[in-house]
């Protein structure tokens, strides 16, 4: 167990809101917890997402493995494995693993106890070239195997070829995280745009989306207004959407989004609502790009500026669409990977109760410092800025690729290294 104290504030984002005064600061400073971290699991194979029952059961996935469940007394089951996995109980002879594809996101339903029902979102050659699907199941009730497997939303894209891009090898740019909304009961479903420049403004493909659906994978009542898309979409206009969580007053949706050599975003989400990516060619003043896609442009595979790319390839692009939702933060205008994220809740948190916490797995690139870490946000009201920005103490240095609140209260992460980690408050 390691014990990690000296709360230092990592910056001060200024993205229209107010500076808290330097007495403030002293005195939040001083109600932030002491943490401790242990290790709940390890020898992972790039576990991707976490989804607990109220008595501590955690039901997770491996993207090149499969579905497992860990239970209170630390037992493990392999329930559902990929193609050629071994060892699980069940297996998806369709389900794949290419590059970022593979299984992602795991979410269990808000009424489980009567209906031991399941989703995870994994990648399927059921159809070619191939898709992202959301898959519904049941688990049985010694927790040793899931039966009853229904694709409920079976039409995501994926990227089956590579393309002249960086990481632009097949399986780019799912998305991947799925959540029940606490408000309105929805399955909230992000997407990515599989580098492909027509999708993320498009109106009837799923990339580059959030979705909201009912757990048989029907459109939510009232998710936008806009004539011709396809009624399961929320918002639109994203890139690479790898968390989603709710505010825990109004329950907004509330995004973590990768972003292109430059600005990382975090943006609360209203329906119909535009996230301003749009990165195809010969449009909004671009010209050509590499495989009809100007997402790393301009010299994608050489160092440039962050503020450069951003002035040529805005990931919310408010000339375009000045409606476009407004980011609450951008990571200082860095890229570096922000995946999941999660709002802490409890008087255990301290200072931190009802803030969000992100992860960021800390991507490199043409001068763009590596930044490995979980950041706390201070989130206005609105959630549509950002007052204060905090790194998380922990002597953990990895790519923190899922953040879940287990029901003891304690913050659960999952990395690519393969270890899942508990962060106590003390």
């Amino acid at each position: 167990m390691k014990q990690c104290a000296n709360i230092q504030m990592l910056s001060i984002a200024l993205l229209g809101a107010a500076t808290l005064s330097a007495s403030a600061i002293a005195d939040d400073t001083r109600r932030f917890p002491e943490l401790s971290t242990s290790t709940i699991m390890t020898g992972l194979d790039n576990p991707w997402d976490m989804a607990f029952l109220q008595d501590g059961t955690l039901f997770y996935t491996e993207k090149c493995r499969g579905l497992s469940v860990r239970l209170p007394d630390g037992a493990v089951n392999a329930l559902l494995g990929m193609k050629d996995q071994d060892g699980y109980a069940s297996s998806g002879d369709d389900l794949f693993c290419e590059g970022q594809a593979g299984m992602q996101g795991v979410a269990v339903d808000p009424d489980f106890n009567s209906n031991r029902l399941l989703y995870v979102y994994a990648t399927s050659d059921k159809t070619a070239p191939g898709s992202n699907r959301v898959l519904r199941m049941t688990v049985n009730e010694d927790f040793t195997d899931v039966a009853n497997r229904t694709d409920i939303i079976e039409d995501i894209p994926y990227k089956p070829e590579a393309s002249d891009h960086p990481f632009g090898g097949p399986g780019a740019h799912n998305g991947g995280r799925i959540r029940f909304s606490p408000g309105d009961g929805y399955l909230y479903v992000t997407t990515g745009d599989t580098h492909n420049g027509e999708v993320p403004q498009s109106g009837t493909l799923l990339g580059g989306k959030v979705l909201r659906v009912d757990g048989d994978g029907n459109a939510a009542p009232f998710n936008n207004n806009n004539r011709g898309f396809d009624p399961r979409i929320f918002t639109f206009g994203h890139r690479n959407v790898q968390g989603i969580t709710f505010d825990p007053v109004t329950h907004q949706p509330v995004i973590s989004e990768h972003g292109p050599w430059h600005s990382d975003e975090i943006t609360a989400l209203v329906a119909g609502g535009n996230g301003g990516w749009d990165p195809r060619a010969n449009v909004n003043g671009r010209g050509d790009c590499p495989d009809n896609y100007c997402g790393y442009s301009p010299n994608q595979m050489e160092g440039v500026p962050a503020a450069s790319r951003a002035s040529f390839m805005p990931m919310t692009d408010f000339s375009a669409y000045p409606d476009a939702l407004p980011p609450a933060w951008n990571n200082n205008g860095l890229s570096q990977g922000t995946s999941s994220a999660e709002f802490l809740k409890g008087h255990q948190w301290g200072a931190w109760n009802g803030r969000l916490v992100t992860g960021v797995m800390g991507i490199g690139f043409g001068g763009t410092p590596d930044g490995q870490r979980l950041d706390v946000l201070d989130l206005a009201d609105d959630n549509r800025s950002v007052k204060s920005v905090w790194k998380m103490p922990i002597d953990i240095r990895a790519r923190f690729r899922s953040v879940v609140q287990g029901p003891d209260g304690n913050l659960y992460t999952a990395v690519d290294q393969g270890e899942i980690y508990q962060i106590r408050p003390n």
